[in-house]
């Protein structure tokens, strides 16, 4: 993960601009380990989104974690979709607002990671 990604800030993203393209995709995930990109429907259309789990000792160490993410999101206004399986924790990234993925996810993603 670079550098350059933890020192950005998300930007608040109304909507009205195209989802990333597939080359600024992976010229990001580049930067982000272990983070894949999946297809999700919506709307009866696909989108892309970006995923990654992370697995902890027990129960309470993932729920830990989840509260340095919150306070993470609310501090970058940008919130992640989770879902917790005991000692599991599966994230799935994507900006609402245009349908896809957006430099604000990979940001976050990147600052997730560094926790």
């Amino acid at each position: 993960m670079t550098e350059d990604l933890l020192s950005k800030k998300c930007v608040p993203c109304k909507g009205g601009i195209p989802p990333l393209a597939d080359d600024q995709i992976n010229d990001y995930l580049e930067q982000v380990s272990g983070w894949e990109v999946k297809p999700k429907k919506q709307g009866g259309k696909s989108i892309n989104t970006l995923r990654k789990s992370f697995k902890f000792k027990d129960f309470r160490a993932a729920m830990a974690f989840l509260r340095q993410v919150e306070d993470l999101a609310e501090r970058e206004g940008h919130h992640p979709d989770f879902c917790v399986h005991y000692n599991k924790v599966d994230f799935t990234l994507w900006t609402h607002a245009i349908g896809g993925l957006h430099d604000n996810d990979f940001i976050l993603a990147a600052k997730i990671d560094n926790l």
